[in-house]
């Protein structure tokens, strides 16, 4: 038996498994599924437990750990989802919305004396509007073109703020305030309505609702009418146009929907950290970020939770390896290309689309043949 053909039924014994677990989870009733969404949301609000610091994060504080990089991670894996895997639209740029937010909190904050939740509020229509911009003249195109564009106008945000003294120029902003406290309110001996500079674990906590809230929109646009368009959109564009989709209303939504997660996750990251400058939004971010959504399984929620947790998460827990560690997690994503590209945990759409050759975004330019295909035809050339 090949290597090939030993990768390839270890992969499909692995999908068999996720499947039937899919399968069990679809037939489970209400009242069950329920109890573990309480379940698993009361698993996040115990993550900061001291007693998992000195194994989660041994060099690092693992409250400030899971506050950044892993929610904000997460949170932004989740509102890159929404455009590259489920309407297959590939964006460069994402960190540029994410910028929008941050700027909305500091300079709203600052300068016009408003609150944390009014910010948030005006930080995600800002961000929806700079979506809409953004896609208004570039969602016509496609594929390579398209990304090449939206990699452009994250550069263009992150420049513009560099080279603006309005908005503090390379300097940035500092004295960016915090959330409104209320004190009094304690759950696990922890004062969780309290935002100071000290204990990161109030901001967790606010990140946990947060993306909480994202997670069960984002999941009921998917179930909707919308969520079936971006499908039609992302497995073929010129299908869906003449099935009467109306294709660049739905990819701009998409955009928009997508640019307003990310402020939001701007807003709440900003006024954790209390200064920001144009060089906490490199393009490198962006790349970190479509790095966990394919790792995970684009397209399919809690594939993109384990990617983008595992992406921000091993390079802290291996701190202690130095330089070294980044090249341990290089070698660890080439492997899992390798070995498993469709993601750990990706939807069984995506994977069909996959295995028809669509390299797993839907058409992104070129057509890329599955791995399973190249196995195929070279069994069939050895017969």
């Amino acid at each position: 038996m090949s290597t090939n053909t030993t990768i390839s039924n270890g992969r499909n014994a692995f999908s068999s498994f996720i499947d039937g677990v899919r399968d069990r989870w679809a037939s489970a009733p209400s009242w069950q599924r329920w109890t573990l969404y309480v379940l698993l949301f009361i698993a996040a609000l115990l993550l900061p437990s001291e007693s998992l610091g000195p194994i989660m994060s041994p060099y690092s504080d693992w409250a400030s750990v899971l506050f950044f990089p892993i929610g904000t991670y997460v949170v932004l894996a989740i509102g890159l989802n929404v455009v590259v895997g489920q309407a297959g639209l590939l964006d460069l740029g994402y960190v540029a919305f994410f910028a929008i937010g941050g700027y909305s909190m500091a300079l709203l904050g600052t300068r016009m004396g408003l609150n944390f939740w009014e910010i948030l509020v005006v930080g995600v229509i800002l961000s929806a509007v700079s979506g809409v911009v953004l896609g208004g003249p570039t969602l016509r195109l496609r594929g390579d073109y398209l990304a090449i564009v939206t990699l452009g106008f994250g550069e263009i945000v992150r420049q513009t703020a560099e080279n603006t003294d309005a908005i503090g120029g390379p300097r940035g902003i500092a004295g960016i305030p915090h959330p409104p406290s209320i004190d009094g309110v304690s759950i696990f001996g922890v004062d969780i309505l309290h935002y100071g500079l000290l204990d990161p674990r109030p901001y967790y906590y606010l990140l946990v609702v947060v993306a909480t809230a994202i997670i069960i929109f984002v999941k009921r646009w998917e179930k909707s009418r919308v969520g079936r368009a971006w499908a039609a959109i992302r497995e073929d564009e010129d299908a869906a146009e003449v099935m009467g989709v109306p294709t660049f209303k739905f990819k701009l939504l998409a955009f928009a929907i997508g640019a307003s997660i990310g402020g939001a996750m701007g807003v709440v990251w900003a006024s954790k950290t209390i200064s920001i400058n144009p060089n906490d939004f490199l393009f490198m971010l962006s790349a970190t970020i479509l790095a966990a959504v394919v790792m995970g399984g684009s397209g399919n929620i809690p594939g993109v939770i384990l990617g983008a947790f595992l992406v921000a998460w091993l390079p802290e827990r291996f701190r202690g390896l130095s330089e070294y560690r980044i090249m341990v997690f290089g070698a660890v994503l080439v492997a899992l290309m390798i070995f498993r590209p469709e993601g750990l945990l990706p939807s069984r759409r995506r994977r069909a689309e996959l295995a028809e050759g669509t390299g797993g975004m839907g058409a992104m330019g070129a057509e890329v043949p599955a791995p399973d295909a190249h196995t195929a035809a070279a069994e069939g050339a050895a017969k």
